[in-house]
């Protein structure tokens, strides 16, 4: 359900308008984005990719953790105690693959395996598990950790890419709603002129001065102007609602615009400084610095652990333990030697088929990313290029339609005073005034086009203002 919010109410509590009625109707882009930026629910939503970054870092940090294991068991029948046997170890995992272990053995029973007898009081123990093969430079608890810390990186890059996508999109529809708003204010005004023109030929139909067919030519022109006013109304309410998708409220309460709520006509220079256009149009852009490429960057360093992780697999497995037997802890000198336990495993698949299908695999990976690096820099850098290019078109264009638009005005004014005194028709006035409203049109569409040109720019690179 959305809450109509009044318009006070909207600017007084998330846009910091002052209390005037006249600036509280205007809604500026830059605190329309900062707005957008704070409380949109899809903004909130890519902060999400930052928690899930920590808690999958949190989670390969765990493999890492020190370990407690406890192994009872016992057998007794037909009033025989077969055995009771107690084992507990703690575990502590090290980078490189070395496993520091503690242990304590407790056994007993009539038909216990010789090899598990131990001391009245229990056997403890103390050593290393060391892989002298496979596991040694690189294991699954290292890469997983260095992948997390890299996936921290690239969705840190990614949030700000989400943001800026989500910005970009606000951003087009503000434009839509001031194009709409302007075209509703110009038939608002073409209206008022055709209404007063044909309220005057009226007056002249009566003294004689008009003939009939005139006030029915000024009638149809005005009824014409009253449709093209209608639709306008519609496109700006459409427009409007569109807006509200991104006006939210804390508490994820949505906002509906109220009909008295207008954009910001020269709202030009703000874009240019919420985007800082004449930076990003000025700057020379290193695409190495880009988020989409430093996001790819840390992808492909996440594949590279991952290559060295499968090319460790080629390797055989080679673990060594030994252990310091001794029936006192407590007195340091019973660590000798002398008693111990140890072994060596050592295991090693024949044709290595699966290891080196994996190994293929991850360099594959790399690959498909080096090009995606490659396509994704010559991508941006061209479409960069044409954006700059088409903000220098647009510029000449704007002045190209307003000195149009000057030139239709000052025809439309000289042809009514040519009307008014009986040398020219209504007809050229009515062609006249469609001509310039043409031309407004077409420098409303322009005006539109010119700021979706720097939105666009904004979005290729990928800034994340601070709004």
């Amino acid at each position: 359900m959305k809450y109509v919010l009044t318009l006070f109410f909207v600017s007084y509590t998330c846009f910091g308008f002052t209390q005037s009625n006249a600036v509280s109707k205007v809604l500026r882009f830059d605190e329309y984005l900062g707005y957008v930026k704070k409380f949109h629910p899809i903004v909130k939503q890519a902060e999400l990719i930052i928690d899930e970054s920590q808690a999958k870092l949190m989670k390969s940090r765990g493999a890492f953790d020190p370990k407690i294991e406890v192994d009872y068991s016992q057998k007794k029948f037909k009033n025989t105690d077969y055995y009771d046997k107690l084992n507990g170890t703690f575990k502590i995992p090290t980078w490189f693959g070395v496993e520091v272990k503690a242990a304590f053995d407790d056994n007993s029973g009539y038909y216990l395996n010789p090899e598990s007898n131990v001391p009245d009081n229990g056997l403890y123990s103390a050593g290393v598990s060391v892989p002298l093969g496979q596991g040694l430079w690189i294991n699954s608890r290292m890469a997983a950790l260095k992948q997390a810390k890299l996936y921290r990186k690239q969705a840190e890059l990614d949030r700000d890419v989400y943001v800026n996508t989500i910005l970009y999109d606000a951003a087009l529809v503000y434009f839509k709603w001031l194009q709409a708003y302007n075209e509703l204010k110009l038939f608002e005004n073409i209206l008022i002129n055709a209404e007063l023109r044909y309220t005057g030929i009226e007056k002249g139909v009566e003294v004689g001065e008009n003939a009939e067919i005139e006030a029915t030519e000024a009638r149809i022109a005005v009824n014409n102007r009253k449709l093209s006013l209608e639709q306008s109304k519609v496109k700006l309410m459409k427009t409007a609602l569109e807006l509200s998708n991104f006006l939210w409220l804390e508490n994820n309460v949505p906002v509906e615009l109220q009909p008295d709520m207008v954009p910001d006509v020269h709202t030009e220079s703000i874009v240019d400084a919420a985007f800082n256009i004449n930076k990003l149009r000025t700057q020379d852009v290193i695409l190495d610095e880009h988020p989409k490429m430093l996001s790819l960057n840390y992808k492909l360093e996440g594949l590279d652990v991952e290559r060295r992780l499968k090319a460790n697999k080629l390797l055989p497995k080679i673990n060594a333990d030994y252990n310091f037997l001794t029936e006192a802890p407590e007195v340091t000198q019973t660590f000798n030697t002398a008693d111990y336990k140890g072994g060596l495993t050592v295991s090693f698949p024949l044709f290595l088929r699966k290891e080196r299908g994996d190994l293929k695999l991850a360099k594959l990976k790399q690959q498909d990313t080096q090009f995606e690096i490659d396509a994704t820099r010559v991508n941006l850098q061209n479409k960069i290029s044409a954006l700059k290019q088409e903000l220098e078109s647009y510029s000449i264009q704007n002045e190209i339609t307003n000195e149009m638009v000057f030139d239709y005005e000052r025809m439309l004014q000289a042809e009514e005073r040519k009307f008014q005194l009986g040398e020219s028709s209504l007809f050229l006035v009515n062609s006249r005034e469609s001509k310039l409203i043409d031309g407004q049109l077409k420098a409303i569409a322009i005006q539109n086009k010119f700021f979706n040109t720097k939105a666009k720019l904004f979005n290729s690179l990928s800034v994340n203002p601070n709004l």
